[in-house]
């Protein structure tokens, strides 16, 4: 099968190479459609809402199965440009569509990662504010905002403190499409840094604010996957290569020890839709001159792809009844390291959960029931396309079809506020403050 589809990779049809030039939003609806047309066996295009000004905000799906989920097929996404002067990442996404779509068939790895992964591309999450920039600037325009003027990586939920700003329809499109898809891992592409920032990047004591950091349960897992994006950015690694900003050792940082912010994007993703993400900063200069973006797709390509790859970590299968019946709603977690909301099986009953090599006992629960507990051994040398499968065949008798959608109820709010650490240390102090005021306008 995989040489057919490698010979069958040579008779597709071969689009025009994309130009490393700024593309504006019809140039890129042109180049989408293009793609979407001529590789239409792998690639889905749609858009997932309108901006304020009624722009699309275009999704392209690439995977051998793009118009839906399969079980046992990770979803995995990138976003760039939701601060629309930040643009290097707007184009790397279209080349790395270009650089996927063509070499399907053809180069081994990248026909693996399609047949295994479910890839969707959304280049650009700020139209209006890309659009709005009329004098490019490295440090900041004023297309960073939406053209309601609110930043859109503040305006999610926040679990750490009241985020009471008007949801704009960009944030609102976004996650309702997260709500509609099994995300599992993530990262949303900036600029005006040189650096992958890994959650939380809000916090409290209880998640370590008093040692200015907030990590999550998961912070070997979050360490190791800005490193796989850092490590392989040969400038990045340096973690010292733009001018007047901080060092970031080896390329990488917690978001909380940068500086906190409140609303992000990247802590909605974990935090309630089960997703990992990262933010990856790909640029000293927020908008750097064209001529530059070959180099950047240089620099950012081994990385963008490896940490796809990434979506493969860990542990994934479906939860089952007695009779063979897959159950949704029902909470699968490693036993040491819980959510504040409890990740739990999609709608076909699956899991994913992303893990290093090692060994874990998992807790299965459903409401009613005592926990059900099992091992799992992560391998060292997994399986490069596919975390290691687990299915669980629950041994509870009687009915287990009406579990509750919501149990336990996890709305947005600021669910760590009620953690006991809780006191008025969560407030940040003079240093905090400083290091906010200098950095506000990068991230």
């Amino acid at each position: 099968m995989q040489v057919a589809r490698l010979c069958l990779g040579l008779l597709l049809p071969a689009a025009a190479a994309l130009e490393f030039a700024y593309h504006h939003q019809e140039q890129m609806e042109a180049f989408l459609k293009t793609v979407a047309r001529n590789y239409s066996s792998i690639t889905r295009l749609h858009s997932i809402g309108k901006s304020v000004q009624g722009r699309n905000l275009w999704v392209l799906v690439v995977g051998r199965f793009p118009k839906e989920h399969r079980v046992g097929i990770p979803e995995f996404k990138y976003v760039a440009n939701m601060h629309g002067d930040e643009t290097v990442g707007r184009e790397l996404l279209l080349h790395l569509i270009e650089h996927l779509v063509t070499r399907d068939g053809k180069d081994l790895e990248i026909t693996n990662l399609i047949n295994s992964t479910r890839m969707h591309f959304m280049p650009s999450m700020n139209p209006d504010g890309f659009e709005a920039v009329q004098k490019p600037d490295c440090f900041y325009s004023n297309g960073r905002e939406n053209s309601n003027h609110y930043d859109l990586n503040r305006n999610f939920p926040d679990a750490f403190e009241p985020n009471d700003v008007s949801r704009q329809p960009e944030a609102a499109a976004v996650m309702a499409w997260l709500e509609a898809e099994t995300f599992v891992l993530s990262a949303n592409l900036h600029g005006g840094a040189l650096v992958a920032s890994y959650p939380f990047d809000n916090g409290v004591p209880a998640t370590g604010t008093s040692h200015s950091r907030s990590l999550t349960p998961d912070d070997d897992v979050f360490q190791h996957l800005a490193h796989v994006y850092a490590s392989r950015n040969p400038t990045m690694k340096k973690g010292d290569q733009c001018k007047d900003k901080m060092d970031f050792p080896n390329g990488i940082t917690n978001g909380y020890a940068w500086y906190p912010l409140r609303g992000g994007m990247q802590d909605y993703n974990y935090i309630w839709e089960q997703c990992f993400e990262i933010t990856l900063e790909l640029s000293c200069c927020k908008y750097p001159h064209e001529e530059k973006l070959p180099f950047f797709w240089n620099k950012n390509k081994a990385s963008l792809i490896e940490y796809i790859k990434q979506v493969h970590l860990g542990v994934k299968g479906q939860v089952f009844d007695q009779n063979g019946n897959p159950l949704p709603n029902v909470i699968v977690e490693v036993q040491d390291r819980k959510h504040i909301c409890p990740y739990k099986t999609n709608k076909l009953g699956e899991y994913y959960l992303l893990l290093l090599p090692g060994s874990y006992v998992l807790n299965v629960t459903i409401p009613g029931h005592d926990p059900y507990l099992t091992k799992v051994v992560i391998p060292e040398k997994s399986e490069k396309f596919s975390a290691l499968k687990k299915d669980i065949l629950l041994p509870f008798r009687g009915q287990l079809d009406s579990i509750p959608v919501s149990t336990p109820l996890c709305p947005k709010i600021p669910l760590y506020r009620n953690l006991p650490s809780h006191s008025a240390a969560t407030k940040p102090g003079l240093f905090i403050f400083l290091v906010t005021a200098f950095h506000i306008f990068v991230k």
